[in-house]
Order: C-alpha cells, then sequence, then structure tokens
C-alpha cells in the first residue's frame, strides 16, 4: 500500500510513502490499475484517474480546486495543475 484513499468520491489519493515514477499505486493492499508518471513525494496527491481541464479535484471526498489542465491518472497533482475555486454556498 503506497496510497490512501479516504472517499469513493476521491479522483486523487495521498502518498502515504515516497512513490517513484513507474510505480503502480495500491490502495488497501488492492493495485488500482494506475502507475505512476513522475515521482510523487510522500504526503502529495496523485491522480487516481483522468481529471479533464476545468473539473474538480476531490479529495476526502470535497472538491479542493480544479484542473488547471488535463490531469491523466497517475500524474502528481499540485498547487502547478490545479487551481483555486469557491464553492457556492
Amino acid at each position: 500500500m503506497n496510497v490512501t484513499i479516504i472517499d469513493a468520491k476521491d479522483n486523487v489519493a495521498v502518498a502515504i510513502e515516497p512513490i517513484a515514477k513507474g510505480d503502480r499505486l495500491e490502495a488497501r493492499g488492492a493495485d488500482l490499475g494506475v502507475t505512476a508518471k513522475s515521482d510523487v513525494t510522500i504526503y502529495h496527491k496523485v491522480a487516481i484517474r483522468d481529471i479533464p481541464k476545468g473539473q474538480p479535484v476531490v479529495k476526502y471526498g470535497e472538491h479542493i480546486g480544479l484542473a488547471a489542465e488535463d490531469i491523466p491518472a497517475g500524474t502528481h497533482v499540485h498547487t502547478h495543475n490545479v487551481e483555486n475555486h469557491r464553492e457556492a454556498l
């Protein structure tokens, strides 16, 4: 297990150990069918499915921003490819 997923709605997982480019992502002992496209620092996010530009990035079941570009599964998700977005209350 090298990532954790908190909510079924999540489209990102959190690295719970350093992940090297080419590593398979595993959560709860199951292979997610996703290969890391780059190194991912521990506690950073990685896409577990494709996130099209403009779509919400979902972590812990909550929208945390919008994809600033297409984010393929296995890609490191951080400030370089996520833009801030305030939800309407």
